[in-house]
């Protein structure tokens, strides 16, 4: 990384070059996300959201996997409020609670309405519809019931998917579902479209999460493959740090905010549970770019010295 100083010659910039740089990264510094205040030629558009995946809740005080899955929420909402206000909106992609109990998507609402922008609630696995909607009646949902909805941020649109196949540790999206994500694509036209769904559509190199993914991966494809205006899939379900790029549509997820998936690429028949620490994912979108920066907020891992770390860069 290449940050421009007063009195520093660096090769290929000239003063107006450093200028330039110099008063984009106060501009930035200062207001991360409006960049009105950028000399001329450097303004870019960008919105800003929240991801956050397999909150894993239980009645608040129990344990799970020798964790406090409430305690973590808690703490991920004081920094999502600390540092992120400015966000637009923030999608949870599944595994809200660990059992489907009604305390545990109590204890979730209590945390959400924390927060100054739009949350939108995806179901996973360990999901139950109907418990889900005793603390979320005006959450997003489609004509069939399913949880899934559209929002439009910035120049783009959001389509929060339902892959919940109750009773089952695998997702499904059926024929109606399928319909309804087809006439959604449809309809966004030239829009760029961001997909939110639990269950990966596709292997990861995980075997014993390769078995539980969605069982219908190929019809899943037929729908939104080839088209243009599908710029990420933003997933949940396999508690890992992960990206890449399927059929030509960039991925990623991270890990949730309990318990974690330990990198395992030998164990077939057994998914075991890690304490590495959590995390969520700011995004940044822009007409032309995607970022996905993942946060380990529990980390308080002490900073370099700020005059050594600025001579290191």
């Amino acid at each position: 990384m290449l940050l421009a100083h007063p009195g520093v010659e660096h090769p290929g910039y000239d003063d107006t070059c450093l200028s330039h740089a110099i008063l984009a990264r106060r501009a930035l510094l200062a207001h991360p996300y409006d960049t009105s205040s950028f000399p001329p030629g450097k303004r870019i558009r960008m919105a800003k959201f929240i991801h956050i995946t397999d909150t894993h809740l239980v009645t608040p005080g129990e344990p799970l996997y020798g964790l406090d899955p409430y305690a973590r929420l808690v703490a991920c909402v004081d920094d999502i409020l600390e540092h992120h206000t400015d966000a637009q909106c923030c999608v949870i992609t599944g595994d809200l609670t660990h059992r489907g109990e009604a305390t545990g998507y109590a204890a979730l609402r209590e945390q959400l309405d924390r927060l100054p922008f739009p949350v939108f609630p995806l179901m996973g696995n360990h999901d139950l519809r109907s418990a889900f909607t005793g603390s979320f009646p005006d959450r997003l949902r489609d004509a069939d019931g399913f949880v899934q909805g559209r929002f439009d941020i910035g120049d783009g649109t959001l389509l929060m998917l339902d892959t919940l196949d109750e009773g089952q540790h695998g997702g499904l999206y059926c024929e109606a579902r399928l319909a309804w994500l087809a006439r959604q694509l449809d309809e966004a036209g030239d829009r760029p479209v961001y997909l939110f769904m639990h269950h990966p559509p596709f292997d990861i190199g995980i075997p014993s999460l390769d078995h539980i993914g969605l069982a219908n991966p190929e019809a899943f494809l037929k729908c939104v493959g080839g088209r243009k205006n599908v710029r990420h899939l933003f997933f949940g379900h396999v508690h890992r740090p992960v990206c890449g790029s399927w059929h030509g549509i960039p991925y990623s997820t991270m890990r949730g905010l309990n318990h974690q998936v330990p990198f395992d690429m030998h164990t077939v028949d057994l998914v075991r549970q890690s304490h590495e620490p959590p995390a969520y994912a700011v995004v940044l979108l822009a007409a032309d770019q995607v970022t996905v920066h993942f946060h380990d907020y529990l980390d308080k891992s002490a900073l370099v010295d700020e005059d050594a770390g600025m001579r290191s860069m």
